[in-house]
């Protein structure tokens, strides 16, 4: 009895070894969603709505569909005929808007370093004239002085 059930796990065994070394080519390496365009869905919705109840099962198992979609790309184009079909899911794009006032942010900051640095020459070009009269009226009163 020990030695039928010891062969019965040993080709079990066996066949699930034999079942993990194979690959499955059906199943893909990674699972992504599946997306649709506008003319996809249109003509779907197109077709669906020209068959009979019967047919429109065959329908979404040939294009491996479900009737959920249907429903969803019904609304969407009630909600805006092929603008809605067309309308991406998922999070939405930069606005331009923001876009144009980083630029114009970064060019203020850059304008204003530009300034900084103006005032600081003014400022020196200011104390280097005052070092200057300075100088020129000691060097006057210095001639004036000596004899």
């Amino acid at each position: 009895m020990v030695a039928i059930r010891d062969e019965v796990v040993s080709v079990v065994h066996a066949q699930v070894m034999d079942d993990a070394d194979r690959a499955d080519v059906e199943v893909p390496a990674r699972a992504s969603r599946r997306t649709f365009t506008a003319e996809y869905k249109a003509r779907i919705l197109a077709e669906y709505e020209g068959l009979a109840d019967g047919d429109k099962g065959a329908l979404l198992r040939r294009e491996g569909l479900y009737s959920s979609l249907i429903s969803e790309w019904r609304k969407q184009a009630a909600r805006g005929a092929q603008e809605g079909l067309s309308r991406r899911r998922g999070r939405p794009g930069p606005d331009p808007r923001d876009r144009e006032i980083a630029r114009l942010q970064a060019e203020v900051a850059r304008l204003e370093g530009e300034v900084d640095k103006r005032d600081r020459v003014i400022e020196v070009q200011g104390k280097l004239s005052a070092l200057l009269e300075e100088l020129s009226n000691s060097a006057d009163t210095d001639r004036s002085s000596t004899p």
